[in-house]
């Protein structure tokens, strides 16, 4: 029989050398020989299953709710170091920073993701008008400090997501694999760490969200998470991504060309068509948060588009569908007011749902075709 090492059984199996280890000091993979402080693996062994996958099959089996909608919030507003040009538009690979983290967040279906936004506010918004995220600019982000960035994008989704993502634009090189591991767990706040250090993002639950908004304390995001009274889960994770800060752009680089390797994946455009774009993920945006805000202006605000393109995208999808998506309402003591007719919010969760079920197929039907391509 042949055998192999821990680091070719890694690289065959797709996982770390440290699982593949500790699959062996578990007793976890028949035929194993230890020789020294080495393992020795059967050539065809074959991979254990990871018990948290079970455990998250099982629950799918026995009826219990697993899918939670997740946002999260990426704190931009500051500047990350202005002499050395280093800002979220600053380019890693052929891809910005910025672009590089909304990028790893949308491979796991993360949505909606907020950007908070100060500095550069209005280059940033531009660079990302057609990435489907929503801004919000905190004006004051001179004398505030990342705390209360991040409680906009906080107060934003608190009542939206059950879950929510929370980084710092110079933390940009996690990976979509430890999104995924975090997922998995159940901890109201989840921290991956690598080799003993915590770092970013932080998964937080809705009722940490609560406690953060509310805090007024000292010592930032970090003291805002400790007070508010749940136990922090470490996660280790082979990502140094989550530790890196992009200050540090020399060890950043050594990584840029794994990490754009994480970065494949499928990308499935979806818009509805007659003899012009009827419906697509941009419309889609817009009218959420016209049902969440009340205004057009607000959400052309948020999604970086201008009031005249909003309205002729909805005059356009309302001529075409053949009945009114969105009610006006001008003037009045309490202002004016635009919100979706009820054949407008039937057709905006039908859309959401059959978007659902075409991303999730292609995502499978790519694992089953490209499952080995890096």
């Amino acid at each position: 029989m042949n055998y192999l090492t821990v680091k070719e059984t890694a690289e065959k199996w797709g996982v770390s050398a440290r699982r593949v280890h500790q699959y062996c000091k578990d007793e976890r993979i028949p035929g194993t020989k230890r020789l020294g402080n080495a393992w020795a693996i059967p050539e065809n062994a074959a991979k254990p299953q990871d018990p948290r996958s079970r455990k998250k099959k099982e629950k799918i089996q026995s009826g219990e709710k697993t899918a939670k909608r997740v946002g999260a919030v990426i704190a931009a507003a500051g500047v990350v170091d202005e002499e050395k040009d280093i800002s979220p538009l600053m380019y890693l690979g052929k891809i910005s920073i910025i672009r590089r983290m909304i990028l790893i967040f949308q491979q796991v279906r993360i949505f909606p993701i907020v950007v908070i936004t100060g500095y550069q506010a209005l280059e940033v918004e531009q660079h990302l008008s057609n990435y489907g995220v929503i801004f919000l600019k905190n004006e004051n982000y001179k004398t505030t400090d990342k705390l209360e960035s991040a409680k906009l994008g906080f107060r934003f989704l608190e009542d939206k997501c059950d879950k929510i993502f929370f980084t710092s634009v110079n933390v940009p090189m996690f990976t979509a694999e430890t999104l995924g591991k975090m997922l998995e767990e159940d901890g109201k706040i989840v921290i991956p760490s690598f080799r003993g250090k915590s770092g970013h993002p932080v998964l937080m639950s809705r009722e940490v969200l609560q406690k953060v908004n509310s805090y007024q304390g000292e010592g930032g995001v970090r003291g805002a998470i400790d007070s508010s009274g749940f136990q922090r889960q470490f996660l280790d994770v082979e990502d140094e991504g989550v530790l890196l800060i992009s200050d540090s752009m020399e060890h950043i680089d050594d990584l840029v060309e794994n990490h754009n390797a994480r970065l494949l994946h499928p990308f499935v455009k979806i818009q509805i068509e007659r003899e012009g774009i009827v419906f697509d993920g941009r419309a889609k945006l817009l009218l959420l948060l016209i049902q969440e805000t009340k205004s057009v202006q607000t959400a052309c605000r948020q999604i970086a588009m201008s009031r005249g393109k909003a309205w002729d995208m909805i005059n356009q999808m309302e001529e075409e569908l053949g009945f009114a998506v969105v009610t006006r309402r001008q003037g009045g003591s309490h202002g004016g007011k635009t919100e979706l007719t009820t054949k407008g919010k039937e057709f905006l969760r039908a859309f959401q749902e059959y978007e659902n079920v075409v991303r999730n197929y292609a995502s499978e039907q790519f694992r089953l075709k490209f499952g080995d391509l890096k």
